[in-house]
Formats: C-alpha cells, structure tokens, sequence
C-alpha cells in the first residue's frame, strides 16, 4: 500500500472515544420493574476515577425515573433494594477520610441511615425488611484489601489489624436520626462475605481469625446469629466465595476452588449442611469456572467462565448437573456477581460488553435479554479481537489477539505479549478504549493475551496444573500461544515484546530467565525471589495451596522456581516497575531483580512509584507509566 493510500486510510480511522458511559452495581429490583446501578462518565483524557451517581431506570426500556448523588466527594456502591421493592440502600464513601454513610431512598429520597467513622460495604435487608446488615471496618488503618496501598511499615510491628464485622441496624433509621450499628461477628475475626438464613435469625459468612488481607486463603463457613451466636459450619480444603443459604434453610452452597487472589472468582460448586459437616464438591468435572451464584425460588442460578464464552446456567445442587441458559463470548457484570436476577427466577439484568462492543446494561428474560441503555450506541470498535485456540501438553488453551483496526497488507508487525495476573484469573472481553493494552494495539502494535493453565475457563484441574509449576507448564502453553497466532496473523516474531503485572509481573522475570525469544520487556510489580518474597509480603498464606508446603518446611521448590536463581541467563531489556506501599509484590522483589540485571549487564530501568500500593492508581503516575512503558517497547522492537 503506498504511503498516500495509507494515509487516507488511517484518516478514515474512527477517532478514540472522549467517554465512556460507565454502569456499575447493576440490581434489578425483585418484582423485575426496575433497575439500579451506579453510573458515571469515565473520560479518555483523565486517569483519575469519575464521579458516580446512582440511577434507577426502568427495567423495560432503560428509561432514567430518578438519579441520587448526596455527596459530591464521594463514591457509591452496594445498591441493594429492599424485598418489597419499595427502598434502595448504598453506600456512600469517602476514600480520603476513611469513612462511610449508608443511604437509604424512599418515596425518591435519599436520606442517611448512618454516619460511620470507617469503611462499610455490601448492604444487605432482612428477609422482613426490617433490618439491614453490612460489613463494617471501624476506625480503619487502610482502605480494605491486600491490593490497597499497605500501611507504612514504621514503628513496632505486628500490632493490631483492621477487622472487618457483620453489623446491623434497623432499617426504621433512615430519615431519623440515624440507626445505632450493633456488630455481630467476633472483635477478632475477619468477615469476607455473608448472606442472610432465610428465616431472618442470622447470617453464613466467610471469616478468619486475624489479619484480613492475609488469612482470606485460610477462611471458614461460620454461621452468625443476630443475638451474636458464633459457630463454624465447615473448613473445606479449597478458598471459598459466593457462599449462599438455600431458601429452606438447609444447605450452604459456595464457589470453592484454587484462588490466588481475593477478587477473581473460579471454582466448582461446593455445598455442606447448614447445620455443619462436611463439604462436597458437586461440580468436579465441569469444564469451566463458575464464577457467582444466585438462589431463586427452588432454583440456584450460577455464572461461569467457560472457554472463551461467559454462561448463565441453572445447577442441580444435588447431583451437579447443569443447563445453559445464556452464553457469548461476552463479559457480565453486576452488583452482587456477573447478574441480578428478579425474585422469582424468571428476569435478569447485567451489565453486557466485549473488545469492541461498549457496556450497555442488558435486561429480560433470561434467555432473552436485550439492550436497555443506549448512552453508548455512538461508540465504535477501536481495536479488532478474535479468539486463539491451541493445544499444548494434552490441554485446550485460549486467547485473545488484538490488533490495530487497520493493517497494511504485506507487512508484519511487532506484537506484545500480555500475561495476566493471579495466576488463578482469566482475561475476559472488556471495552478496548483505554488501560496499557488499548494503548498498545492503539500505539500499532498486535496484542496477545493469553489464559494458559492456572487460569479461570478450562475447570479446576486446568486451574491446578500450575501447582508447584509456576513458570514451566504455564510458559510452554504462552510459547505455544505465540506459534499459534503467528500461523494466524503478520507477527514480526523477531520483534516480540513479553509484559505483565503481579503474576504476570513475575511471568514477565521468569521468561527472560528463560527465553531469548522476546526482544523487550515490563515487568510491574513481580517476584524475583519466592524465599525472600515469603517473609516480605503481607499474604503468604496465598502460596501454601500453590507450593505445597510453607518455604520454611521445603525452601526447594520456593528456590526452584525463583527467577532470580537463573539471572544469569538474562539478556532481554527489561524495564520495572513497582509502587511503594505494596502489600502483595513488595518493591524489595522489583529491587532483587533489577540489582541481578545490574550485576548482569542487561538494561533494564525500575521505577517505584511513592506511596502506590499493588496497583498504580495515581493520574500522574498512571501517565508517567504509560509514557515509559510505550518508550521501553518502542525503543527495542521499533515504532510499529
């Protein structure tokens, strides 16, 4: 193509959006008439979060009936309505000062049913309507979760840690003077997730003894009562989320599953008797990774990663057995998992989007939703997407290939490879117009992101075949990866670039101890170093599942797989980065690594971001990353 032709046609090119409308915490109300969610414009040319507010719509035609925002400097989140429909609860944080109201809309209202000095999240009414419960952090050091910015480590250490507790008020308060928050759970314990018993008396939760952000992999079943009654139902040998109490009573059902982290969501479906026992996995041979449950009525509704599709699905909690509903390769969310779904079964509403389909709120009939928002119709693809599937070792792989939306034909093209972090997660189809992989495919490079064994879709024993693997299998199945998407598109494979963050961070320092085939990398927030990382980190209870064994029991495979141990083999531009406060991947582990390709000669560069915590959140410093790492590539694989 000449160069005036390719002109005209980059020309023609759709211009990146200036916004994205956003929808957040989707819930449809339980008669199915409306829908709530927290909405805001996110802007492409500012990397600080927007100001949400929260809207209530009509669930048949996406109509705005009311929009609530009662603090200018504050988000929202937990939209969660009461059984009658007649009431929706928030919450409304502010970030800065640590602290938290609930808020509660009656007659089109919105008034404060409390006013608490610390963290609150997930609003949840009694059964009656009379109570609300929620999850309470008094007087917090820190925002909750391991991936905040970690406390400054000065002083004495090991004293106290922030615990999060099952409260409640009652629901009366709003428009008063406030309810008083009488906690429930142990002073001492954690309280990760929780659903009401559906007579009204009491809770299920996950808990842990301790410090929160550590124990989450260590957590149990435990019942709560509303007159603080505390017993454990179960310690089943797997992490647990989405636990849920069946409408009689009776059975506690719960994603259980090999977990890295907190917040990605795979496993199978586990289920033991309220009353306690033992837990069984009912779904051991299911090819792919249920991701949230939902009992309705009789029925227990679940959501899975399968492949490169997203599903809605029924699951019998007795045998297992399983029936598709709904299923693309698509990524839902909503506000209590991936849908909200109507009191009797029969509705559903979520937020729907891919790479190259902008998010929109979908609602109806479960196996036939369609659009009701329609802030984003004008948006067009800024990227082309397509799924790779290959075969390695006796497994099926996926992954996704984004490319520029055009290409001139004939030529090849330099392309990065992007792993992403956990390892237990997955990369799903999510709106390409902004983040470090559009600016990639944007910048002219192709895009590959691969979900290789230890990943979410493929079932548990694709989850599992990492363990006391990390770097070997999961490697061979990227490498493989790549073979493939070269046969398939105009890779330049002498022009290949490897990043990734957290797990994909140290990917990122194991490939280039292991492989001369990429030409430059970025490695953000890694681990050089499993012995060391062990002790300096604030959630070694994550790897025990992962190894086998404490490093303190048998170092050997901690040092086995350390990337550190191969520096020596290191020869690839590596560019680093961590933020300074981080509690997951410490800046110690970035530091090792980049002294190793000091000692080495290899370039390398490492920046530690002030004050940062697991991810790099600040305007500033998201723009500074985004200029060096386009620079790092650019500089070693050439401008594409």
């Amino acid at each position: 193509m000449s160069a005036l032709i390719m002109a005209l046609a980059l020309a023609g090119a759709p211009s990146p959006p200036a916004l994205v409308h956003g929808y957040h915490d989707v819930v449809i109300s339980p008669k199915g008439d409306l829908i709530a969610a927290v909405e805001a414009d996110e802007l492409a040319q500012s990397e600080a979060e927007p100001h949400p507010v929260v809207v209530v719509r009509n669930r048949a035609d996406g109509k705005v009936l009311a929009t609530y925002d009662p603090c200018p400097i504050c988000f929202y989140s937990g939209a969660a309505w009461s059984p009658d429909g007649q009431a929706l609860a928030f919450v409304s944080s502010d970030r800065k000062a640590r602290s938290a109201t609930l808020q509660v809309v009656r007659a089109g209202k919105a008034e404060v049913a409390l006013a608490f000095a610390g963290l609150l999240e997930t609003p949840r009414w009694s059964p009656d309507g009379a109570t609300l419960a929620v999850l309470a952090t008094d007087r917090p050091r820190k925002m909750t979760g391991a991936t905040q910015a970690g406390a400054p480590i000065v002083g004495e250490i090991g004293g106290a840690t922030d615990e999060q507790r099952v409260a409640i008020l009652p629901a009366a308060g709003a428009g008063e003077k406030g309810g008083a928050l009488k906690f429930l759970s142990p002073a001492d314990t954690f309280v990760y997730e929780y659903d009401w018993t559906p007579d009204g008396k009491g809770f299920v939760v996950t808990e842990a003894k301790g410090d929160g952000d550590n124990n989450w992999w260590v957590a149990r079943l435990a019942a709560v009562g509303l007159d603080g009654g505390f017993r454990e139902i179960a310690a089943p040998p797997v992490q647990i989320k989405f636990p849920r109490v069946s409408p009689d009573g009776r059975t506690v059902a719960f994603i259980g599953g090999l977990h890295s982290d907190f917040g990605p969501v795979g496993g199978d479906l586990w289920t033991v008797p309220f009353a306690g026992g033992t837990a069984v996995d009912k779904t051991p041979s299911y090819k792919g990774s249920l991701s949230s449950l939902i009992w309705r009525e009789k029925a227990l509704f679940a959501t899975a990663i399968v492949g490169d599709n997203n599903a809605v699905l029924t699951v019998d909690p007795a045998t297992g057995a399983t029936r598709t509903l709904l299923s693309g390769p698509v990524t839902f969310q909503a506000g209590d998992g991936r849908v909200s779904i109507s009191k009797d079964g029969k509705l559903l509403a979520g937020v729907a989007e891919d790479f190259t389909t902008a998010p929109h709120i979908g609602a109806g009939p479960i196996e036939k939703p369609r659009q009701i928002t329609h802030e984003n119709d004008a948006l067009t693809p800024q990227v082309t997407a397509r799924s790779i599937t290959w075969k390695h070792d006796g497994f099926d792989v996926q992954g996704w290939l984004l490319a520029p939306l055009i290409t001139e034909p004939g030529k090849t093209y330099p392309m990065i490879v992007e792993v992403h972090g956990g390892p237990s997660s997955a990369t799903q189809p999510t709106y390409a117009w902004k983040g470090t992989g559009y600016d990639f495919v944007a910048h002219g490079f192709y895009l590959f992101l691969p979900n290789p064994r230890g990943s979410f879709g493929q079932g548990e024993a694709f989850t599992k075949a990492n363990v006391k693997d990390f770097g070997g299998g999961d490697l061979g199945d990227i490498l493989a990866g790549v073979d493939a998407v070269e046969k398939v598109a105009p890779v330049d494979d002498k022009r290949l670039g490897v990043y990734g963050h957290s797990y994909g961070g140290f990917m990122t320092m194991w490939t280039v101890t292991h492989s001369q085939r990429f030409k430059a990398a970025v490695a953000g927030a890694g681990i050089a170093n499993w012995v060391s990382y062990y002790g300096q980190n604030g959630i070694d209870q994550w790897m025990v599942p992962f190894f086998g064994s404490t490093v303190y029991d048998d170092p050997s495979v901690y040092d086995r797989l350390s990337p550190i141990r191969y520096i020596k083999a290191a020869k690839t531009p590596t560019f680093i980065y961590v933020g300074e406060r981080d509690v997951e991947c410490p800046p110690a582990q970035s530091l090792e690594f980049h002294h190793g390709l000091d000692a080495m000669g290899v370039p390398n560069s490492l920046v530690i971001y002030a004050g940062e915590g697991h991810g790099i959140r600040e305007a500033e410093h998201k723009a500074d990353l985004k200029k060096r790492i386009l620079g790092w590539f650019d500089h070693y694989l050439g401008q594409p």
